[in-house]
């Protein structure tokens, strides 16, 4: 059998028949997304425009004006009603390796580890726009605990995520921390950092990729959920990487003033709160060191798309438990940014890099444009 994608000895080995189910999870994510997903694009232009626009006078201008439409269309009702069922079946699919495994990848993950530093706060309160529902469906969360040392929701998602991502996140699962490494490597060719925070951790999928870009800073993860942090800090060490991880809210972060070089997070904010984002920003602009850049990839509302292209990126809202998504678009981010000090608060265009072919999103179906070719960057810098 061919090396699996993100494989390493941290990592649950799923047996023949568990990586037989996981495989067609993910062909019918592949089929239910790019498939039956281009569908809706062809039910748009032959029956929900052409209504709209007698109804209205006029053609829909942003994917909320399509909401009330689409979501009437049978044929997006049936699409909608098997790729929520697939996103579901990625967890069934994975659970099974992870709870037979369990005994052995605690105890492993228990174990001392020679490489970084791992920092727990059993008595952190876990935010309610965390804890209210289970995002993106996995089971649990990031951060529930099933038994002493648990790390089974790390191991869920690491492994969940090539399957969530149709295998397009390279073999090491890190496209997103590459993406951000390459921008940072090629618009602050001249930055030397000394510590890097990445914000909303999880795994350390975004994480690793700066230690291997700047060995001679010190690294460090931050995140809600315990179970993530101690298989972070497992597989970081199966992988001969030394960061520094640590249970806190990234609202009230216990870093001085003045800490980090770079700052960073990927996909964090969607999953909190209006309050939460704006106190997010703000510790990120105390924390950050005059000379310092902070960059953030999420689901800023940057650049607007044809409204059905839109649309289909707000399935998440409704179906995912991504609750929070719709409302950071609304948001004046760089402002935000702008008004806690930061200058050239900017949103930058970056390749997104997953040692793929890139796929034109137009057309396509509904997961086809997502991770595929630029991406907004949002981005600010503190004056020395």
């Amino acid at each position: 059998m061919a090396e699996r994608i993100g494989a390493h000895a941290a990592r649950p080995v799923p047996l023949h028949d568990e990586a037989a189910r996981q495989e067609f999870v993910v062909s019918l994510r592949q089929y239910s997304g790019r498939v039956l997903g281009a569908g809706n694009y062809h039910v748009y232009k032959a029956r929900v425009e052409p209504a709209f626009t007698r109804a209205k006078g006029r053609g829909p201008q942003s994917g909320m004006e399509l909401r009330e439409a689409m979501t009437a269309d049978p044929f997006y009702q049936f699409w909608s009603a098997i790729h929520r069922n697939s996103q579901e079946m990625i967890w069934d699919s994975v659970i099974d390796t992870v709870e037979r495994t369990l005994p052995e990848t605690v105890a492993m993950a228990a174990a001392p580890q020679p490489l970084g530093s791992l920092r727990l706060d059993p008595a952190l309160p876990i935010p309610r726009y965390n804890s209210v529902y289970d995002i993106h469906l996995q089971p649990g969360g990031y951060h529930t605990d099933q038994c002493e040392n648990d790390i089974a929701a790390g191991a869920i998602y690491d492994l969940g995520v090539p399957i969530y991502s149709l295998q397009r996140m390279n073999s090491n699962t890190n496209a997103n921390g590459v993406t951000m490494v390459h921008y940072f490597q090629t618009r602050y060719p001249q930055l030397r950092p000394l510590r890097i925070l990445d914000l909303g951790c999880t795994t350390g999928n975004t994480t690793l990729p700066f230690a291997d870009a700047y060995p001679d800073a010190e690294i460090y993860g931050v995140d809600l959920g315990a179970p993530c942090l101690r298989y972070a800090h497992a597989r970081a060490n199966a992988l001969g990487k030394s960061v520094h991880w640590s249970q806190q809210n990234a609202e009230a972060l216990d870093f001085p003033d003045d800490h980090f070089d770079i700052v960073v997070s990927t996909l964090l904010f969607h999953e909190t709160s209006r309050t939460a984002t704006l106190n997010i920003f703000s510790e990120i602009a105390r924390v950050l060191r005059p000379g310092g850049v902070t960059a953030h990839f999420d689901g800023f509302h940057a650049r607007s798309s044809e409204p059905i292209i839109e649309f289909l990126g707000l399935w998440e809202v409704d179906n995912n438990n991504e609750k929070f998504l719709l409302t950071l678009k609304k948001m004046d981010v760089v402002g935000i940014n702008a008004q806690n000090g930061l200058a050239n608060v900017r949103f930058d265009q970056t390749p997104y890099l997953t040692g793929l072919p890139q796929v034109s999103a137009k057309g396509k179906g509904y997961m086809a444009g997502g991770g595929f070719g630029d991406i907004d960057v949002l981005v600010g810098e503190k004056a020395l």
